[in-house]
Formats: C-alpha cells, sequence, structure tokens
C-alpha cells in the first residue's frame, strides 16, 4: 500500500472520559505527524455528563456529539460513518492503550500481510495487569470465534485495531455496546480477511470508573459471537 493513497480515519468513542482524553488526542496527533500520509482523527462523544465534550473540541479535531447516551458500538458506528479513511483505527479514550504503539499496528497492512491487525494485550512476554475475571471471559469468547470461524486470537475484545475501511463497507454492523468488536471480528473472518495479532501494552485505568458489567456486558458478548456468525454480512 503506497503512501500517498492512504488516509488514516481515528475512532475514538469517548463517554465521561475527561482525565484522560486531551491527553490521549495529543499524544496521537504527536504520533501521526511523524507519517508521511494523511490523517484525520474523530472524536465521538457519547453524551458525556462531564468535561469530555469541550475537552475535545478544544483541541481541533472532528468532534461528534450524541444527543443521548447510545453506548461504545453505537459511538463506533456513528464514527465508522462519518469517516474518510481508506484505514481505520480504533482507539480507547481512557488511556489504556498507546498511542505510541500505533506504527506496531499499522506496519502489517501497510506490508499487505493483513486486512484488520488487533492490538493484544495477552502477547506480551511482560506481565500485563488484567482482571483475572476479565481474561477468563475474554479466553472463552476467543475459544467460541475459533471455534466458529477458525479465527485464533488471543484478545478478541481488544479494542485498539487497525482495518481497511472495505471491510466495515461490506458488513452491517448492529451492536450497541462493547460486544461490537466480537461482531466485527467474526464477520471479518466469515468473509475471508485476513487477521494478524501484535503484542501491545496494556494500563488498566488509573482514573474514573469503566461502565462495562462483566455479567450483562458479557452476555452480550456471547450473543453478538453467536448471530455474527448466523448472519450473512
Amino acid at each position: 500500500m503506497d503512501n500517498d493513497e492512504i488516509l488514516l480515519s481515528v475512532i475514538i468513542p469517548v463517554f465521561n472520559e475527561e482525565l484522560t482524553i486531551s491527553n490521549v488526542i495529543d499524544r496521537l496527533k504527536s504520533v501521526l505527524k511523524k507519517e508521511d500520509f494523511r490523517w484525520e482523527i474523530i472524536v465521538v462523544d457519547d453524551f458525556s455528563t462531564d468535561r469530555s465534550l469541550s475537552l475535545s473540541l478544544n483541541k481541533g479535531v472532528k468532534v461528534l456529539s450524541l444527543k443521548k447516551h447510545v453506548g461504545k458500538g453505537c459511538a463506533l458506528r456513528v464514527g465508522f460513518s462519518k469517516s474518510l479513511g481508506t484505514l481505520v483505527t480504533t482507539i480507547d479514550s481512557d488511556g489504556s492503550h498507546r498511542p505510541e504503539e500505533m506504527p506496531l499496528l499499522l506496519t502489517p497492512i501497510l506490508e499487505n500481510k493483513a486486512d484488520l491487525v488487533i492490538g493484544s494485550r495477552y502477547l506480551m512476554k511482560t506481565s500485563t495487569k488484567v482482571k483475572r475475571f476479565n481474561v477468563l471471559g475474554v479466553q472463552l469468547f476467543n475459544h467460541l470465534i475459533h471455534f466458529l470461524v477458525k479465527s485464533k486470537v488471543s484478545d478478541s475484545q481488544s479494542g485498539y485495531r487497525i482495518m481497511k475501511s472495505e471491510i466495515l463497507q461490506n458488513m452491517s454492523l448492529k451492536s450497541g455496546g462493547y460486544e461490537i468488536e466480537s461482531e466485527m471480528l467474526v464477520k471479518t473472518a466469515k468473509m475471508g480477511y485476513k487477521i494478524k495479532e501484535v503484542p501491545i501494552c496494556f494500563e488498566q485505568r488509573t482514573y474514573g470508573k469503566s461502565s462495562l458489567d462483566p455479567i450483562i456486558d458479557g452476555f452480550k458478548i456471547l450473543m453478538s459471537i453467536i448471530l455474527a456468525y448466523m448472519q450473512d454480512r
């Protein structure tokens, strides 16, 4: 893939992350300015009740403000619909992902070795601090995805990804919450696209509180995997 053909869209779903969003955007800009292709940063504010929206608006990036709180999946889908990139990146807004590692995810796609690259928390040789309950849940989902679509991944729930935009154009996403990562992965595998993982560092959030409910969202993720497998696209 030639750099002059690339427009990279970085989509950041945000809900009440006033303590981290400015830092994430600043670091993303610093990383992207070193690349020799075009890029855009799209913040999708999911009706935050803190200063996340105002802080994002002051950063000189594209900001989409939702009129009610609809969930991560819906926010990402809005971002996808407004993105112009040939490549699309998703990254969390709580500071758990390192923008400085984005080139690691980009490389396999630029070398035409992958169509979707996932940043995996579980491929690092050094230990990554992730709650044990979450680890067990991810392992369950990994095994189910492998059983259904023969795609073997170590971190099916990672929100740090880069993909070719044609993947999104060829699928119809329906997830409203955290289950969107599973839906995307299963449908991408079913369509025969090349999927690759790269190791990333993961910094468990130290500010704010996650809105993910292990039981409710875990069930939604499980159902999304099954439904994505059953759906045509």
